[in-house]
């Protein structure tokens, strides 16, 4: 949940159409299991990892079972180092300086250069490179760096072995918020952004139903500063900066637009 803040100035002049310019920021990926629909794997976290936060998945005669892009992006590695290391492995770029790594593949289902969404098989698991025995093994890293890996926003279990169940591509659906502007109206956009021209305005305290997200310009409001837009309706978008979701960040399940 995100810790609620509030500063008039931001709030004016976003609801006047003026807004002082903000640092470029990119929101974290809504990062799902990498496995196909209600699919339960194991994932090991263990300190003498390499790299430490990379997470181990398994599960009985796994190999050959599809392994799934765990986050829209753009495939810009696909590579085989024989046996050695990562084996045959994929690299997905989600933008902003985020990556997913997907190694000891036992073949590969996509190329470089290609645009995969949520469930895109884009391999196999296997057994090559360093490997001792079939698995996937998982990275997320932020500007090359590893990280420690996140489903919908929740982090995995460090350190130790846990039971994930995949939510990746199953049916989405709507999300919902509340607008908290401290009392004033919040312009609504023909687009994610400032920029956008206005088509109305939203009341303080009103419920909304948010059909998809997407990213635009980055704002700061009731809830921080954030580059999330909340599509409210045919042509309609408003800052999630100044919508209580719940969820900090992408709201999982919650199509991109």
């Amino acid at each position: 949940m995100r810790r609620r803040w509030w500063s008039l100035v931001a709030a004016s002049l976003l609801v006047t159409g003026v807004l002082v310019p903000a640092a470029p920021a990119w929101a974290a990926p809504t990062f799902k299991v990498p496995f196909p629909c209600n699919q339960s794997w194991s994932g090991q976290t263990r300190s003498d990892h390499s790299p430490a936060y990379a997470v181990d998945f398994n599960r009985t005669d796994d190999l050959g079972d599809p392994v799934v892009a765990s986050a829209p992006g753009t495939v810009d590695r696909v590579t085989d180092l024989g046996g050695t290391s990562y084996g045959k492995y994929v690299r997905i770029d989600h933008g902003g300086g985020y990556t997913t790594y997907y190694a000891h593949l036992n073949g590969f289902n996509v190329s470089v250069g290609q645009s995969v969404g949520y469930g895109k098989v884009i391999g196999w698991v296997g057994s090559t490179g360093g490997s001792t025995g079939p698995h996937l093994h998982y990275e997320q890293r932020l500007n090359g760096d590893d990280i420690k890996v996140r489903f919908n926003g929740t982090l995995a279990l460090y350190w130790g072995t846990k039971t994930y169940t995949s939510g990746n591509n199953c049916t989405s659906g709507t999300g919902s918020g509340t607008v908290d502007t401290a009392g004033t109206p919040l312009t609504v956009r023909s687009g994610p952004g400032t920029g956008y021209s206005s088509v109305g305005t939203v009341a303080d305290g009103a419920k909304v139903t948010i059909g998809c997200q997407t990213s635009g310009t980055t704002v700061t409001g009731t809830y921080g500063t954030s580059a999330i837009w909340d599509r409210i309706g045919s042509g309609r978008f408003i800052a999630d900066a100044y919508v209580y979701t719940g969820h900090d960040g992408y709201i999982p399940n919650v199509p991109r637009c």
